[in-house]
């Protein structure tokens, strides 16, 4: 293995594959429906990479450090043969983990096969059991019972599930509470989200940034919590635990507690771009690379050179300014 870090310092160790950018929902702080409408163009299969591309970028970076994938979208459930792609992914040397992040309406359909090819777990994606609120929020009107029962369905199959809650001033801080209840009965990990400036479309300002503080606040007036230690260095969320039954509740403080100085992640698009920050503005075609004929050694030193210039540490520098003017990728397309 090849130990590399970039100029502050940083290993790989974290590698999220986009599968696709298409996605069943248009929620607002990713795809607004007002911009992704019905007659927007998504990428053609021929501009995807294979299945057999992704395992070999997979096993490139496993050589270079990367112990942990994420398969991503857009919505991941959305591409076709998805259980093939992780039972490839599952047979590379080094890789200790492998989880999916799903919105979950499709997952009564693939779970039982998604779990036969070696997938142990899920990070659901639901900001409010409101279904008013929520069904405004995903953009199609899709009721919280749905993701429940299919939650509920994984979760006997035997999966680890971790639940995603964006929170944004104004439109679902109530749901806070009740999220916050809801899966702490069922022994599920919650991890509330600050809202993020992620690519252009979003309407994001400080001014809708619910801060870790404040949901903290608000969860200790009603539960007991305490500080858990973190799982492994360049871990995103920093967590806790509720006294009285043990389960576990994070936070992800991109905005008001930067994580840039321990960031481990790369991202490779469902194009073929290696993108080394969630807020990047460009990425490396890696894709016209692997189809140029390049060997396994040369692929390998062009992600070297890519990941040794890296100095990213947008959330350090983030100001309404920059968030506002900064030309950033679009999350449904670099996979959040």
């Amino acid at each position: 293995m090849k130990a590399i870090t970039d100029k502050l310092g940083r290993p790989i160790r974290d590698l999220r594959i986009s599968v696709t950018d298409r996605c069943n929902f248009r929620c607002s702080y990713c795809m607004p429906k007002e911009i992704f409408g019905d007659d927007y163009v998504f990428l053609p299969k021929s501009e995807l990479l294979s299945f057999e591309e992704m395992v070999r970028f997979a096993r490139i970076f496993a050589s270079l450090g990367v112990k942990k994938l994420r398969i991503t979208g857009g919505e991941p459930l959305m591409r076709r043969d998805l259980p093939r792609l992780i039972e490839k992914l599952m047979g590379i040397e080094g890789i200790e983990d492998i989880g999916l992040t799903t919105n979950g309406v499709l997952l009564k359909q693939y779970a039982q096969p998604l779990y036969d090819a070696g997938l142990r777990r899920l990070n659901m994606s639901l900001d409010a059991l409101d279904p008013d609120i929520f069904g405004k929020l995903n953009g199609r009107g899709i009721k919280p019972d749905l993701i429940l029962s299919n939650i509920d369905y994984a979760q006997k199959i035997g999966f680890e599930i971790k639940v995603n809650m964006v929170v944004q001033k104004g439109a679902n801080e109530g749901e806070i509470l009740p999220m916050a209840a809801y899966f702490k009965e069922r022994g599920i990990t919650l991890r509330f989200i600050e809202f993020m400036d992620v690519g252009n479309d979003n309407g994001w300002s400080f001014k809708k940034v619910v801060t870790k503080k404040e949901i903290y606040d608000m969860l200790s007036a009603v539960h007991d919590i305490e500080p858990a230690e973190q799982h492994y260095y360049g871990e995103v969320a920093k967590r806790y635990r509720y006294v009285d039954n043990g389960a576990d509740v994070g936070f992800i403080t991109s905005v008001s507690e930067s994580f840039c100085s321990t960031c481990t992640r790369a991202r490779l698009s469902s194009d073929g771009k290696l993108y080394t920050c969630l807020f990047a503005s460009k990425g490396f075609d890696l894709r016209e690379l692997i189809r140029s004929g390049m060997t396994d050694a040369e692929l390998t030193d062009a992600i070297m050179d890519v990941w040794e210039r890296r100095g990213d540490r947008y959330s350090d520098e983030r100001t309404e300014q920059t968030a506002k003017n900064r030309k950033k990728i679009g999350m449904s397309y670099i996979g959040g």
